[in-house]
């Protein structure tokens, strides 16, 4: 049976859940040093850094390409060198499974995406915004579809693989075929996945989100902490 409580170390990881990706379940997509590190820019915008020290921000800055902006997921608010300028800043809910979740209704038939999928993953993660999605963004984990007549109408996947938990991403329904259930069966199909597979189910939403926060609530995740969300573009 798993272990939903978190150990100090577990607590530690999810404070940088980006760091964390990249020393652990993400090794293999790690560009950067000890002080910073990023994934490649057409897998996911994001990077962290050990600590926020000068050094740190120096490092950072040496590995993004001119122009580019890479977001970060701290505890406290970012304050950047000149050399690094913030162009986004936001609040998430860092939430946490505490609880089996219930089983999915057998009302449908998921497949799994592969790299054939990606245009219409891209065409539809366009259109309904669930967050930053690239053209290799589904290598980070299993990526779980619904075609309506061959389009592809949902989604939802697996994106920062810690240690002992993984995040659940992308959930997304085209405007046109809502109110069918495909994000709740979806995600509690990557739960249960998850979960059989020994790791804590994680997600991050934004943190005025009221209905996305009770939906989750609903399927066992827990709000754990609020995180800055933050856009640094170097300079």
């Amino acid at each position: 049976m798993i272990n939903f409580t978190l150990s100090a170390a577990d607590r530690t990881a999810l404070d940088r859940p980006i760091w964390s990706a990249l020393q652990s379940g993400h090794q293999q997509f790690a560009i950067g040093d000890e002080l910073a590190c990023r994934y490649p820019t057409d897998v996911a915008p994001f990077a962290a850094m050990r600590e926020a020290s000068p050094q740190a921000y120096a490092a950072l800055h040496a590995l993004l390409p001119p122009g580019h902006t890479a977001f970060l997921c701290t505890t406290e608010p970012l304050a950047p060198p000149a050399s690094l300028s913030v162009q986004f800043a936001a609040s998430v809910s860092q939430m946490v499974a505490t609880r089996l979740p219930e089983a999915p209704s057998d009302r449908h038939e998921f497949i799994t995406l592969t790299a054939e999928d990606v245009p219409d993953m891209l065409a539809l993660t366009a259109l309904a915004k669930p967050g930053p999605f690239a053209a290799r963004t589904f290598e980070l984990g299993t990526y779980l579809g619904v075609r309506t007549n061959g389009q592809l109408v949902a989604m939802a996947g697996e994106r920062m693989r810690l240690a002992h938990q993984v995040e659940v991403s992308a959930v997304c329904v085209h405007p046109e075929h809502r109110g069918h259930g495909y994000a709740r069966d979806l995600i509690l199909t990557l739960m249960q996945r998850q979960i059989a597979q020994g790791a804590v189910p994680i997600l991050h939403t934004y943190a005025d989100n009221g209905p996305a926060v009770a939906l989750y609530e609903s399927m066992g995740f827990t709000g754990r902490q609020t995180l800055c969300f933050t856009g640094l573009k170097r300079v």
